[in-house]
């Protein structure tokens, strides 16, 4: 089966791979990326996808992935781990729920307090609904942001 990214790496591009190969002071996916892009070289030893696959102890979808990335980003884009779309988790307070939960933390405390504790803001956020649920730690992160 023909190879839908064929690997033509430049003179430069091949001397910046070796390079970061033989000092070995990067991070250990971007030398395994680094090898991966100097043995599936069409202009060089033009291995397959299984074959450096194998040799580097990754998946040949890595190995096809790593060769996608090279011609449609470059060799930066190549080396470097590919970026998300979106965050993990989806943020549970947005600019307008952080002003009000900052704004309740400078009014005055519950009667009978001396100040706000991060879990007495988390539960009147909740209780006015601010939020729908939220953490102390999370009340804290928010906080953290203003200092």
């Amino acid at each position: 089966m023909a190879k839908r990214y064929v690997v033509r790496l430049t003179d430069e591009e091949r001397r910046r791979l070796r390079e970061m190969v033989s000092k070995g002071r990067a991070a250990a996916y971007r030398i395994k990326h680094a090898n991966i892009l100097l043995n599936v070289d069409a202009d060089g030893p033009n291995w397959t996808d299984e074959r450096a696959a194998e040799a580097f102890g990754c998946h040949p979808k890595t190995v096809a992935n790593v060769r996608q990335r090279l011609v449609e980003g470059g060799l930066d884009a190549a080396i470097e781990r590919k970026k998300r779309d979106r965050p993990p988790r989806t943020p549970v307070c947005d600019g307008e729920a952080e002003a009000r939960i900052i704004a309740l933390r400078c009014g005055e405390p519950p009667a009978g307090r001396a100040r706000w504790t991060l879990r007495l803001l988390a539960e009147k956020a909740v209780e006015l609904e601010i939020v729908p649920a939220i953490s102390h730690e999370t009340v804290r992160q928010v906080l953290k942001k203003t200092s």
